[in-house]
């Protein structure tokens, strides 16, 4: 679990050495979103520029910490991260962090690419690919609240008795992890796991020592029962829960399922029995 640490300029402060305010929602000639071009063409652009925007109110915001990279872990950013310039839109899919970037632009109207318009949607179950109206959904901006544990798998083979259970959280929009809930019996009972960003500080969401755009780590040390179903939710800051179960959440592209994560585990006394 090694996220990533980004370095370079703010948007904000530089759209502001170009005469944009910080704190603007529209320029004076009327442009309400910033559009960030990429030299990578795609073929559901017709061959044209991966494209995409965000809001201008979000851009100048110097809270919102949208950035233009050209670092990434304290070395320049590679090729495949996009070298020279990227923009990093944190709380925000990725999809609206262009790589490789060639130009922003200063639009009245949001993007009108493939990729903000027939694409990153999401639909209610009562959409199928024979009725769908692209043009009745906005497209996706901020990420749901989400976890995943990190340290075991459905194959794993574990003895009966106590083990650690370690993942991450993270939720959109600048959103703490208020907690983190574990159980080992499929989600009947449950456990709330210990929270941290820093070792030896106190994780506390929303507050002024966490980062509000990085991922929250926990771990908990519980009593491992036979053929154990571990589960991991967690809670944002506004009260946001995962919900149990992909069907709760379905939708048409099948985007942002962030359903409780399961793991299986095996026990060993009968995996060793099995053999014989």
């Amino acid at each position: 679990m090694i996220p990533a640490t980004w370095g370079g300029a703010k948007l904000s402060d530089v759209l502001e050495l170009v005469g944009i305010p910080k704190l603007s929602s529209v320029t004076s000639l009327g442009g309400r979103y910033v559009e960030f071009v990429s030299v990578d063409k795609c073929k559901e652009e017709k061959g044209g520029p991966y494209k995409s925007s965000i809001p201008l109110k979000q851009a100048t915001d110097p809270d919102a910490d949208v950035l233009l990279a050209y670092e990434m872990n304290g070395e320049t950013l590679n090729r495949d991260h996009g070298y020279p310039l990227r923009v990093v839109v944190p709380g925000v899919i990725g999809a609206r962090s262009v790589k490789w970037l060639d130009s922003i632009n200063i639009i009245k109207e949001e993007c009108q690419g493939f990729f903000m318009q027939k694409d990153y949607k999401m639909f209610p179950p009562s959409v199928d690919w024979d009725n769908i109206n692209w043009s009745t959904r906005r497209p996706q901006m901020d990420f749901p609240v989400q976890s995943a544990i990190c340290n075991l798998e459905d194959v794993d083979v574990i003895k009966e008795g106590k083990a650690k259970i370690a993942g991450y959280a993270v939720s959109g929009g600048g959103r703490g992890i208020e907690r983190v809930d574990i159980s080992v019996d499929g989600g009947k009972t449950w456990v709330e796991a210990h929270r941290y960003q820093k070792s030896n500080v106190p994780y506390i969401s929303d507050g002024p020592q966490s980062d509000k755009w990085a991922w929250v780590l926990f771990e908990a040390t519980l009593d491992i029962p036979k053929d154990a179903e571990i589960v991991a939710k967690a809670v944002d800051s506004a009260a946001n829960v995962q919900p149990e179960s992909v069907e709760d959440v379905w939708n048409l592209r099948g985007i942002l399922n962030t359903s409780w994560h399961r793991i299986k585990l095996q026990n060993s006394s009968c995996v060793a029995r099995s053999k014989m």
